[in-house]
């Protein structure tokens, strides 16, 4: 379960990005967060503490909870696609 949620809100992080126009670069300049640290939570690979969280959706001009919301809703999409098989 806790790959699912990483690469859900690394899906998520990717979307939301891109929405605003900012490349791993300037997202990690807005928000104080190392683009590399973007890039890891992108693939997968690491999630962010809380304050990253709200650090990410400051610079992205959106809330924590639309974020997780949208984490969730992927989930809910993920599961349904895996009973499909």
């Amino acid at each position: 379960m806790v790959d699912a949620v990483k690469l859900a809100f690394g899906r998520v992080l990717r979307r939301a990005r891109k929405r605003a126009g900012l490349s791993q670069e300037d997202l990690g300049l807005e928000s104080g967060v190392a683009r590399n640290f973007i890039s890891l939570i992108e693939l997968g690979r690491n999630q962010p503490a809380l304050e990253t969280l709200f650090r990410l959706s400051d610079a992205l001009d959106t809330l924590p909870s639309r974020l997780l919301a949208e984490v969730e809703a992927e989930l809910r999409h993920v599961r349904r696609s895996r009973r499909r098989v």
